[in-house]
């Protein structure tokens, strides 16, 4: 498909929404939950030359996809905890792109569904255990200057688990 929204966007773009009902936020830790299964399934569909092909033109390799999906969420995991342990903390960005790069992530990419696959057992099981009042508190984030509530963000990384996977789904219809 050519659709440069679609290959940008295959799932479509995060809306935020204004609240997140207890129902919102369990279909959400749910989605997280099964994300390390559905990207270890369709890992196993790609071939070498599939690892190393992007889903778009300048777009990420599935290879740079995979490790991106668990430097990502382990950077969420860890702004969760800053946010349940300190008053409004300011997270540290990263430079996405530039984590793309570093030298391990030429290298096969089962490291990162089996971290993944750990991380989120952590994850699913700080979220499943967390309040109202847990999901209500906030971080800094300094680059786009906006206090996030981890409700929000909660919704944001369900979706960008999937997100991805669309990327790896379209790299996968490629064989």
């Amino acid at each position: 498909m050519s659709n440069p929204e679609y290959l940008c966007y295959p799932t479509g773009r995060f809306i935020a929404q204004e609240s997140y009902t207890a129902e919102d936020r369990a279909q959400c830790i749910k989605r997280i939950e099964g994300l390390p299964q559905h990207v270890e399934d369709l890992v196993k569909t790609l071939t070498p030359a599939l690892l190393d092909t992007s889903y778009r033109d300048g777009g990420w390799t599935a290879r740079q996809v995979i490790h991106h999906i668990a430097d990502s969420h382990l950077n969420a995991y860890i702004r969760f905890k800053w946010a349940l342990t300190e008053a409004t903390p300011t997270i540290k960005p990263y430079d996405e792109k530039g984590w793309a790069q570093t030298p391990e992530t030429a290298l096969d990419p089962t490291m990162s569904v089996i971290l993944l696959k750990a991380l989120h057992v952590r994850w699913v099981s700080l979220l499943s255990n967390m309040t109202t009042a847990d999901f209500d508190r906030e971080f800094y984030h300094p680059d786009n200057k906006k206090h996030v509530r981890l409700a929000q963000s909660l919704a944001t990384y369900a979706w960008h688990g999937e997100h991805h996977l669309g990327h790896l789904r379209i790299i996968a219809a490629k064989k």
